[in-house]
């Protein structure tokens, strides 16, 4: 290939300005950035492009995985809408907390990064970023949702004295009546959550204190059996993965031993340079046969509050 035709391949299509009218549409405002060129704007154009078809692949099982503290936000109310579009998710113990907080009552408040935490301590007030809440609005809900919908499980019929994660998390969504939560979504369109680090948080705690004095075993094993199967009996794998952690890694880890995702879109703000699984590029999966070499891959440098209700919206998912 000489000079000229060299040079010319390494030129993708112009870039075209954004063009901003009036009433304009989410969807609208993602088509006419399908060119622009732009630095993070066009990693996101093209996650929103590979979600879309990872979606619209009946064959692919796809899996969303995210941390908890975006569900202490409204993000919470986007991953409820939007659950129904997926097989599985992967989260962390903190969800179930958040979830089962602010299901029943508890006030999660607009803060500010920017406050002396020594002082919120001594008003009992805890801060997640810039949410506050008061302590009682957190593990005092959370341990009195967990003693009536656990002790409901405990004395029905059906009650078995081992659970998975992910049948515990089932129980208490099925037991959930409001709509909002994602716990109740997710049971109610049979998503399963797997949730690998479930001791890991308040939820977990009261867990541990459950066993003491009832016959109770959690089977953290049995939930890695079915993800195993789950990559061997599906060819075809998406993901949509929010942030990293055990979250990520358990959607990735997984995935390897079917050959890699054959989607995939990553959320993140991490960086790369620390070597951190969370500022991990999809690329770097790929080196690990996490991510198939001609997979449809994506990497959204962006903060999750902001990028996945445009991804979502731009979809017309919710």
């Amino acid at each position: 290939m000489d000079r000229v035709s060299k040079r010319e391949s390494l030129l993708g299509p112009g870039v075209v300005d954004i063009r901003l009218k009036k009433g304009m549409k989410v969807s609208e405002l993602i088509r006419s950035m399908g060119r622009i060129g732009g630095f993070s704007a066009q990693h996101m154009v093209d996650g929103i492009d590979i979600l879309g078809r990872m979606v619209k692949d009946k064959d692919s099982y796809n899996f969303i995985s995210f941390p908890a503290d975006i569900v202490s936000t409204g993000l919470r109310g986007v991953l409820a809408d939007g659950i129904k579009y997926f097989d599985a998710a992967i989260t962390t113990c903190g969800t179930i907390d958040h979830d089962l907080a602010r299901t029943y009552g508890g006030r999660y408040s607009l803060g500010t990064f920017n406050v002396d935490d020594s002082m919120l301590h001594k008003m009992d007030i805890y801060r997640l970023g810039n949410i506050f809440m008061k302590s009682e609005d957190y593990g005092v809900v959370i341990e009195k949702s967990f003693n009536r919908i656990m002790g409901d499980i405990y004395s029905s019929k059906d009650y078995k004295s081992e659970y998975s994660p992910s049948e515990i998390t089932y129980e208490f969504g099925k037991r959930i009546t409001d709509k909002r939560s994602l716990l109740r979504q997710a049971y109610l369109h049979g998503v399963k959550i797997f949730n690998p680090g479930i001791v890991d948080g308040a939820f977990g705690t009261q867990l541990t204190l459950f066993s003491q004095d009832h016959d109770f075993k959690l089977n953290v094993l049995k939930d890695e059996l079915e993800l195993s199967n789950i990559s061997f009996d599906n060819k075809v794998t998406g993901a949509l993965m929010v942030g990293g952690g055990i979250s990520k890694h358990h959607v990735i880890w997984w995935n390897q031993f079917k050959g890699g995702l054959d989607y995939a879109v990553y959320v993140t703000t991490a960086s790369q340079f620390d070597g951190s699984l969370s500022g991990a590029r999809l690329t770097e999966a790929v080196s690990w046969g996490k991510v198939k070499e001609r997979a449809k891959f994506a990497t959204v440098d962006g903060d999750a509050t902001i990028i996945l209700p445009v991804m979502f919206s731009s979809l017309d998912l919710v």
